[in-house]
């Protein structure tokens, strides 16, 4: 097996990996958001749009490190910086 091929391999493995482990724990972090948010709105139906907004900016806040982990993945499948150490 030749470097280039090694290298591809090892691409694909480590994007893989990357984004399965980049996305378990922003999953778990909405899920979790989501389920004290609708806590707190059922104890004080009063403040369910405060609630709702600062849920909505921090499910955007966690949501970007799953977008972070794809955006990586994508580069290591099509824009690998790898590839010019070993092209002949």
């Amino acid at each position: 097996m030749d470097s280039l091929a090694l290298v591809g391999m090892i691409s694909i493995v480590t994007a893989g990996l990357t984004i399965a482990f980049g996305s378990i724990g922003p999953a778990l972090g909405q899920g979790r958001a989501v389920s004290q948010a609708l806590s707190s709105i059922a104890q004080q139906p009063d403040e369910a749009n405060t609630i709702t907004r600062t849920l909505f900016v921090g499910l955007a806040m966690i949501e970007s490190t799953a977008i972070y982990c794809f955006v990586v993945t994508m580069i290591l499948i099509f824009a690998n910086p790898f590839w010019n150490y070993f092209l002949p």
